[in-house]
């Protein structure tokens, strides 16, 4: 157990970032289902429109280092490739 009260606080500190931060990736896997669902579906209208709201959450997931800057890149580019393959 911590000792020192700057080690109190951040372990206050790092709880709350641990709940944020876990709630922003599940926001994100959300958005990214939604895609994937349109896609096996084969509505690539629902698919277009799932992902226009998928990019701002990955980059913000990006920004704030819930996921890295890569992953998030190559979510997206995964994602739009496989819409880009569905029938119009």
């Amino acid at each position: 157990m911590a000792q020192h009260k700057s080690a109190k606080v951040r372990i206050r500190r790092n709880a709350r970032a641990a709940t944020i931060n876990h709630a922003r990736l599940s926001r994100i896997r959300t958005f990214v289902k939604a895609v994937e669902e349109a896609i096996a579906a084969g509505k690539k209208t629902d698919a277009l429109a799932a992902l226009k709201k998928v990019m701002p959450e990955l980059t913000r997931g990006a920004n704030k280092g819930v996921i890295h800057k890569k992953t998030a890149s190559r979510k997206l580019s995964r994602l739009s490739a496989r819409i880009k393959k569905l029938a119009a």
